[in-house]
């Protein structure tokens, strides 16, 4: 994977935590946040994904695809967090186009 340096501040209470899990670990500062930004980065496309199916704005398929998730797992995270599944006509048809592409 290729990298880019990148500065930026952060609270000194947050320094603080990530010296902490760090030394806690037996690794260096840089490749925790670098463990800690890829597992906030699939958080946030989770739950945004989540959100905008929840809202009836994508589809379930959408929702896992934006997620970077199969299927079956985005439906074992609405299982776990209980949220109800939404399938209808509209879904059956993205599906069926999403199985052709």
């Amino acid at each position: 994977m290729k990298e880019k340096l990148m500065t930026f501040r952060l609270p000194l209470e947050i320094d603080k935590e990530i010296e902490k899990i760090a030394s806690l670990e037996d690794t260096d500062k840089s490749k925790l946040i670098r463990e800690l930004l890829i597992i906030g980065i699939k958080e946030k496309k989770l739950k945004e994904a989540l959100n905008l199916y929840i809202e009836g704005k994508i589809t379930l398929w959408k929702a896992a695809s934006l997620a970077d998730l199969s299927l079956w797992k985005m439906i074992d995270i609405l299982e776990k967090r209980k949220i109800t599944l939404q399938y209808g006509k509209r879904e059956l048809k993205e599906d069926l186009k999403a199985l052709r592409e």
